[in-house]
């Protein structure tokens, strides 16, 4: 981890540097708005290319976990990093299916959507410079099974990586970007709830307002009953 002249510790590429020295194509993911009560939860991956990374200066920009970041600092940091990184994607599970199949498995899902959007657009267009590459995850929370072209030997749990991969800070803070915009888009539709400031978490206000108003399809089912119902 690197120290910024404010004391702060923000991610390095240690982690990618250590799978790059073996030939590894890195995708870091990360999920957003698992803890929610209400919207999809969404997941981002993003790759960066080893053989550019130290004409980028990508650590220089300040990259950090997107929960310890202002609103106006993610959006100018997912702006680079998608001009900067060789691809990334985002993927969602709607509450239809946060509700039918639990958060952990639709986070999965989401997981999965974006890790193999990555590795198509990979194999679109890069296909002859990245052809010998292995890939590899890097994850925050957890394993995923099935991921295409990925196995389990090839992905690394790290505890609060978003604090320590530059790769899943990214991921985390593209997949937020786009969720805030899409819950705050939502609100337009739901104003009693106030999305536009809280993006669906648990706030004394949305819950105030829950038991004022009763809930809407876009709350999640398992998350009510446990919390206020």
């Amino acid at each position: 981890m690197k120290y910024t002249k404010k004391s702060r510790i923000l991610p390095t590429f240690e982690y990618e540097e250590r799978l790059w020295r073996d030939d590894y194509l890195v995708i870091g993911v990360d999920e957003v708005g698992r803890g929610s009560l209400a919207g999809p939860v969404y997941a981002g991956a993003v790759c960066f290319d080893s053989r550019k990374i130290k004409n980028l200066e990508i650590e220089k920009f300040g990259i950090n976990d997107s929960k310890k970041l202002k609103a106006n600092e993610r959006k100018r940091l997912a702006k680079i990093i998608k001009k900067t990184a060789l691809t990334y994607s985002i993927g969602f599970s709607d509450v239809s299916v946060v509700n039918k199949l639990g958060i952990v498995k639709a986070t999965k899902i989401a997981i999965r959507k974006a890790v193999a959007e990555v590795i198509k657009k990979i194999s679109a267009t890069y296909v002859r410079s990245y052809i010998s590459c292995n890939l590899y995850l890097l994850l925050d929370a957890f394993n995923v099974t099935h991921v295409k072209s990925i196995g389990l030997k090839n992905q690394l749990v790290i505890i609060k990586g978003d604090e320590k991969s530059i790769s899943i800070a990214a991921a985390s803070i593209v997949a937020k970007v786009e969720r805030d915009q899409i819950m705050s888009e939502l609100h337009h539709k739901y104003p009693i709830y106030l999305w536009n400031r809280n993006k669906g978490y648990g706030t004394r206000a949305h819950i105030e307002a829950l038991k004022k108003f009763g809930r809407c399809k876009l709350h999640r089912d398992l998350f009510l009953r446990k919390i206020i119902f």
